[in-house]
């Protein structure tokens, strides 16, 4: 029986069979073929299938609304169901590089209009292929439905190649994540215990993961007494909501408050959990208090210098990693207002000259996501290297997450392209939002899998776990009353699948071997006589070779 993958909703397996224009009378399709398949991106091979080489063109377009629409076979789509949309992408006559988007138009009124639900965006250009990796679910059964392609400017010729709307298989996507997991997140381990120990036996429990969750804190939520116990108990690393931000150390000009940074960090401190310094500057104009905004360019640029040495130089040491200049991606106040494009360069140079030892991130949304042309994977990877070709050292490369209805390939997708840069990726903001807490554990699942499979990710904070205390409200893991839900549990169940409990005899050469988790543990050994011995060690990453661990002498 082959998977739902294999399955294409669209009304004919041919797409021009099923397309038709729809906009202005002008709009017209065509078919041709593409010579060159090899040299097409490809995330996810759907269900076996190859790009066809055979494609639409869209031509005639006298508005961005113009463009393709194909319909869904009646009945196809349910509700509570993840489904993706694929294809491919490019531009003919009319421009270089365009924004595409694909939407799902359901239940027509009696005017004619549908209901325009957004699943999927590219940057498409005229020299290559791009692919569509959308998503959407659905909450009730559509009486009707159909993808529609558009939104380049008028004028601009659109090429879509094998476009598919086929439903997602999670637990599929998990199985084939299991041998990916297990090479990124365990090593073969090897406990030399010697001759002399004899029919010993062995059990080896593993009491911290190397791979650390953590979430986001503010004044409020840490006087609650149930945040405070699934903090102290499931969570590592804690970055601050607001409380670091530059509108909120200095509202008013030369007025600096660090009281609520310094409460946070020693709350942290006692519970001997790492903090992330979030953040510096912040790019997106709304971010921007309006005394700043009121300042010329050289005031600016004194400002600037100002926050740089206020801010470091009182926690040099303190916080590991410093998002440097957020949300570079989709905000340019600090470079159009200094009218210089290297000013978030300069500030990475000099948070990094004042804590050398801090790991300095870009951090950024959407990335993950598929679904906005000013933050795909190319052009956060390519931000990198701009940074680095102007001298800032990035050490990290922050991935919020704020995400609903997640598709595993498309997460992993993005991923990939992030590691290709070498450098290592945390998702920093994560909050995965859906009403129904059922799906949301589901969504989770995909997310955290997705994560933890990939050898480029080194850690995930969220962005909020408790219910009312949280930015996106349909994202808690804990309800306000301190009742861990099922999204909750999630967590909580992977972090219990993802540690190791080994138990065995001594072999006849005295080791005992296992293959375990990256972390600490401790040893239990029993020897025939009932003696017992507690030891304790680290797995961390190697290569493919067994860490050998010498308890002979320890």
């Amino acid at each position: 029986m082959g998977s739902a993958q294999d399955v294409n909703l669209l009304h004919s397996s041919k797409m021009e069979d099923g397309c038709a224009p729809f906009g202005s009378r002008t709009t017209a399709l065509s078919v041709h073929n593409e010579e060159e398949t090899a040299m097409l991106p490809i995330t996810v091979a759907v269900g076996g299938n190859k790009p066809s080489g055979r494609y639409i063109l869209v031509a005639g377009r006298a508005d961005e609304k113009d463009g393709l629409r194909q319909a869904i076979t009646t009945g196809g789509l349910k509700p509570r169901v993840t489904y993706r949309v694929a294809g491919w992408i490019s531009l003919g006559a009319g421009a270089e590089r365009a924004t595409v988007r694909v939407n799902l138009g359901v239940d027509e009124d009696d005017n004619g209009n549908e209901t325009l639900v957004e699943c999927g965006a590219v940057c498409a250009e005229a020299r290559g292929w791009t692919e569509i990796m959308g998503a959407f679910r659905l909450r009730t059964e559509p009486r009707s439905a159909a993808v529609y392609v558009h939104g380049a400017l008028a004028g601009v010729d659109v090429k879509v190649m094998d476009l598919r709307v086929f439903q997602t298989d999670r637990k599929a996507r998990f199985g084939q994540l299991r041998d990916k997991t297990d090479k990124a997140r365990k090593r073969d381990v090897v406990l030399k215990l010697g001759a002399a120990t004899g029919a010993a036996s062995v059990r080896v429990v593993q009491m911290d993961s190397a791979f650390p969750f953590g979430t986001c804190i503010n004044t409020t939520v840490i006087q609650n007494p149930a945040f405070v116990d699934f903090f102290t108990n499931h969570m590592d690393w804690a970055v601050f909501e607001n409380e670091l931000k530059w509108y909120h150390t200095e509202a008013q000009q030369g007025q600096l408050n660090y009281r609520d940074a310094d409460a946070l960090l020693d709350f942290c401190d006692r519970l001997g959990k790492r903090a992330r310094g979030h953040c510096v500057f912040w790019s997106a104009d709304g971010a921007v208090q309006k005394w700043v905004k009121n300042l010329d360019r050289d005031q600016l640029r004194s400002a600037v210098q100002s926050r740089i040495q206020s801010l470091v130089s009182r926690y040099a040491g303190r916080f590991p990693h410093y998002d440097v200049d957020n949300e570079m991606l989709h905000g340019r106040f600090f470079r159009d207002r200094l009218g210089d494009e290297d000013v978030p360069a300069f500030m990475f140079k000099e948070v990094a000259r004042l804590d050398p030892d801090a790991a300095l991130f870009v951090n950024d949304y959407n990335v993950e996501c598929a679904n906005d042309p000013n933050a795909t994977p190319d052009k956060y990877a390519e931000q990198v290297a701009w940074l680095q070709s102007c001298g800032a050292v990035v050490r990290g490369i922050g991935l919020q997450g704020h995400v609903s209805n997640p598709v595993g390939e498309v997460v992993c997708g993005a991923l990939d392209r992030l590691a290709a840069t070498g450098i290592p990726v945390w998702f920093t903001e994560l909050d995965v939002c859906e009403p129904d807490v059922g799906l949301r554990a589901q969504d989770l699942e995909v997310v955290l899998r997705e994560a933890y499979a990939h050898p480029a990710v080194e850690g995930v904070v969220f962005w909020g776990i408790m219910q009312g205390k949280m930015w996106r409200k349909d994202a808690w893991l804990v309800d306000a009353d301190g009742t861990v839900n099922e999204a909750g549990q999630t967590l909580l169940n992977l972090q219990k699948e993802w540690k190791t409990d080994a138990r065995g005899n001594v072999d006849g050469d005295g080791n005992f071997k296992f293959r375990g988790f990256h972390g600490r543990y401790v040893v239990e050994v029993t020897t025939a006589t009932g003696k017992q011995m507690l030891k304790t060690f680290t797995v961390e990453k190697g290569d493919n070779t067994p860490l050998l661990v010498d308890l002979v002498d320890a």
